[in-house]
């Protein structure tokens, strides 16, 4: 007797702010909204479709089920986590129809800023940073906390990788990174309650080829890319798509230039900050790519980077763009303009190549010899 064929289970259909959409069995809220997209997705700071366990932490993806499902169609009494509240055929969700949502999400905000500092003018993460255009689109314009925020020591948790405790929203993301992608986990958290913080275990330096993908997967600036700090604003660099045949990864990276130099190498993101998928595999890139190969030639340009047209990184970067027509030749009967001086060679800055230096740029840096010899 031949083997009966199964069939796929039917899609399960379900509303979200007003849109139906239809899902495999499985699909959380979170991966419903965003197959709709735009404001319907509800913001995650700790979930990572890439990381197996993560979610379930930060609240930020809190929602309103109005009704739980065809057959039983009673509301749940408690908002839920999207990224954890698996879909039930017929079920009714409310996002940012809801003013439970949008009273809640900015409770969650609050309490998440309760001990971040105000490092925006000078971490490295500004531009680009979630916790940022979270606070922007769901917080309030002040805080009532009154007292002593919790600070921690700087940390070295490897030879190109700085950790800034005082900013970490403890996401778990960069644990599971390393316990996901290196051989062994060095570092998680210590401690409980107002004291939990990220630290290596017993002062061990992470030393894996792959431990710098923490660095993407970090929504604030807790952690840090040591060749690129105070280097450049991200919104001063062009990102640009590139790509090398690497024997350790899949090679595909966004070159961050200003000018001709390459001042950092990132993974490529999608449009939910998470690392893309080539191939139904993550795109997580070696520190060979990262930190070594920093120079034009070491990569082929495919070309600029897409960007939300929303972010500040996007600012004077246009695609397709034409160029208006030079004119100054038709005023002066064809005559080149005189250049008088060119500001570079006075200054000296430009034959400083911020990329080649091993850590921050300081003003050390841009003495001249008279200035060292004095």
């Amino acid at each position: 007797m031949a083997d009966e064929i199964k069939k796929a289970p039917a899609p399960l259909k379900v509303t979200i702010d007003n849109i139906t959409v239809e899902v495999p069995a499985g699909t959380t809220i979170l991966k419903a909204a965003r197959q709709i997209g735009g404001e319907v997705t509800p913001p995650a700071m700790c979930y990572y479709s890439k990381l197996e366990g993560s979610g379930g932490k930060c609240r930020t993806c809190l929602v309103e089920v109005a009704a739980g499902s065809t057959a039983d169609p009673r509301p749940m009494p408690k908002l839920v986590a999207s990224c954890r509240t698996n879909v039930m055929d017929g079920m009714v969700v409310k996002n940012i129809t809801s003013e439970r949502v949008q009273e809640a999400r900015a409770g969650v905000v609050e309490f998440l800023l309760l001990n971040h500092p105000l490092d925006c003018p000078v971490c490295d993460q500004a531009g680009e940073c979630h916790l940022q255009d979270l606070g922007y689109q769901h917080g309030k314009e002040g805080t009532r906390y009154q007292f002593e925020r919790r600070t921690f020591e700087k940390e070295d948790i490897g030879p190109k990788i700085q950790l800034h405790m005082n900013r970490c929203i403890l996401c778990y993301r960069c644990t599971y990174v390393a316990d996901q992608l290196t051989d062994c986990r060095v570092h998680g958290v210590l401690d409980r309650g107002d004291h939990a913080n990220i630290s290596t275990h017993i002062s061990k330096a992470i030393d894996s080829n792959f431990s710098g993908n923490m660095i993407d997967v970090c929504p604030v600036g807790a952690l840090t890319d040591k060749t690129f700090r105070f280097k450049n604003r991200v919104w001063f660099t062009k990102p640009v798509d590139a790509h090398r045949d690497c024997p350790e990864c899949c090679g595909k990276v966004t070159l961050w230039q200003r000018g001709d130099e390459v001042l950092r190498v990132t993974a490529r993101k999608d449009e939910w900050g998470e690392i893309q998928s080539y191939d139904g595999k993550p795109g997580w890139i070696c520190n060979t790519c990262r930190f070594e190969k920093k120079a034009a030639a070491d990569w082929v340009i495919e070309g600029p980077t897409v960007v939300n047209r929303h972010s500040v990184i996007s600012q004077g970067h246009y695609q397709g763009m034409q160029m208006p027509k030079e004119t100054i030749q038709d005023v002066m009967s064809g005559l080149n303009p005189r250049l008088l001086m060119d500001i570079h060679d006075i200054s000296e800055v430009n034959k400083i190549e911020l990329s080649q230096l091993p850590g921050a740029a300081t003003s050390a840096n841009y003495k001249n010899e008279s200035t060292k010899s004095e």
